[in-house]
């Protein structure tokens, strides 16, 4: 008897609908086909031992299953669950007239326990976009896949209860989850916040620069500054994720299997801060079977490199196109795949080995030529991409020993919101710009319009300082920022002036340059 059971396969982000054709005829071998990798191949003993401990029998008849589309790689064990179905519907051991109606998805255990699944929720996305009436799923995701409207979910615990709810004898209790309730109730609900950081205020103004304009920032200093601490509240100062950029930021983290259990929707900015230790496939994405990489999983956040000059050079260098770009996209002989990676970059580094270069009470220890080779472990295409340079000195005791009230993260995030605005209504007939950081050359000449004054200014910066043309652009960008901060429709030379200071490494004083 010939019986099709569905399941799906993820690509990229995006999720497709496998058919899971299973055919019980006379003969007494078992045949797996469909271009299925290990871990699907293996499903025979999964299954056949969940079977027997429930008390079902394995068919004493010659088994072909093809996993539809042939041509596409089956990877993973969650199609245990669906392959199980599909053997005992086949063998007219249970009931089969509405398998059709449900993608099924999960991982057996021996003994017919079924467990958690990654990629969830862009199947259940592709579910309800065939017409699908539900989907059965492990427990453990069921919230997940309950965020996607219009869709009934069911989480099971173990496959007799997938077998009696499809024979009708019992009923599952379906999942369901209040999307906007769920992504308001959590919104910037933070562990950190801006107020716990004492002195550093021309940091801070960097960093609410950074965050009103999606710039990318670079923080230089002496060891025990603040660095680190004021990078891991950037997040808390950047406009919350609309429900959009909230689900298409759970389904890269569905997809590489970062969800927390019984989680539904990511409602705080990503903050990613991986090791410098990490290798360039892990950064990027790829891998034998691909995986979204750090970038992607700061897709909508921030990405924090701490100690930049100690990445290997080649690990930075990946990071040239994606900053550009806004996406990677991972090429292999047999496949091509897509991650969305629009991230904002905040990086430290120490100027120095020793860490105290430029100090203002500590001498550097480091020998001549030492501090520029230090800073030549980054390259300048990468300094270029990176529109912030700010240097971050130590705060003095008395300044951490006052009781005095900071600005809250709340307070200064209203401020970035309200400039956020302004380049979105400035943006909005372009597609994939959303910020002054990802302006086009064409659209510098249209939005960043100088007077003379201004333009002199830029001039002799530029000269005095041997900027590139990239750096240019970026002190334009900058500018166009502050001057939105201010309310100002043109770049007034204020502006220039302090997005000139914002590039302290191309400065002359900088290890001799």
């Amino acid at each position: 008897m010939l019986v099709k059971t569905f399941g799906s396969a993820v690509y990229g982000i995006d999720a497709e609908i496998i058919t899971i054709e299973v055919n019980a005829i006379q003969g007494s071998k078992f045949f797996l086909v469909g271009l299925p990798d290990n871990a699907v191949k293996e499903s025979q003993q999964r299954v056949e031992s969940a079977l027997k401990t429930n008390g079902y029998k394995w068919p004493g008849k010659k088994i072909i299953i093809n996993m539809a589309p042939a041509d596409i790689r089956k990877e993973g064990s969650a199609y245990d669950l669906p392959i199980a179905l599909g053997i005992l519907a086949a063998s007219n051991q249970i009931q089969s007239e509405i398998l059709s109606e449900y993608i099924i998805m999960g991982e057996l255990s021996l003994d017919g326990s079924i467990q958690p699944i990654k990629g969830v929720l862009p199947i259940a996305i592709e579910a309800r976009k065939n017409g699908f009436k539900g989907f059965i799923l492990p427990n453990q995701n069921a919230r997940e896949a309950a965020v996607v409207n219009d869709l009934d979910v069911y989480g099971v615990n173990h496959l007799s209860q997938v077998i009696q709810f499809l024979e009708a004898s019992v009923e599952l209790e379906q999942t369901v989850v209040d999307t906007r309730n769920e992504f308001f109730e959590n919104l910037n609900d933070y562990q950190v916040d801006f107020s716990d950081v004492k002195g550093q205020e021309n940091v801070k103004r960097a960093l609410e620069i950074a965050a009103a304009g999606g710039h990318n920032i670079l923080m230089i200093g002496p060891p025990g500054a603040g660095k680190t601490m004021l990078a891991k509240r950037l997040a808390t100062i950047i406009p919350p994720l609309n429900l959009h950029e909230a689900l298409e930021t759970t389904k890269i983290h569905s997809v590489a299997g970062t969800l927390e259990k019984n989680s539904s929707l990511i409602t705080k900015r990503p903050f990613r801060n991986p090791h410098h230790t990490i290798s360039d496939i892990a950064l990027v994405g790829g891998g034998t079977y691909p995986q979204p990489g750090e970038i992607s999983l700061a897709h909508n956040g921030v990405l924090f490199l701490d100690e930049l000059p100690e990445f290997k050079r080649t690990v930075l260098e990946v990071l040239r196109q994606p900053l550009e770009d806004r996406t990677i996209t991972i090429s292999r002989s047999k496949y091509t795949v897509d991650y969305p990676a629009s991230f904002m970059l905040v990086a430290s580094m120490n100027p120095c080995p020793c860490g105290y270069y430029n100090h203002p009470e500590k001498e550097c220890v480091c020998s001549p030529g030492v501090v520029q080779k230090y800073l030549n472990k980054i390259s300048g295409p990468l300094l270029d991409r990176i529109d912030i340079h700010i240097e971050v000195v130590p705060v003095p005791f008395s300044k951490l020993s006052e009781d005095y009230e900071t600005e809250d993260s709340e307070t200064v995030r209203n401020r970035v919101s309200l400039s956020r605005k302004v380049q979105e209504k400035r943006f909005e007939t372009q597609n994939e710009i959303h910020c002054n950081a990802q302006m086009n050359s064409s659209m510098l000449r249209k939005h960043c319009k100088l007077d003379d004054a201004s333009s002199g200014l830029l001039k002799t910066a530029m000269d005095r300082l041997g900027l590139s043309a990239r750096a240019y652009d970026r002190i334009l960008k900058v500018s166009r920022t502050i001057a939105d901060m201010e309310h100002c429709e043109n770049i007034q030379p204020n502006h220039i002036a302090e997005a000139i200071q914002y590039r302290s490494l191309d400065r002359e004083n900088w290890a001799g340059n």
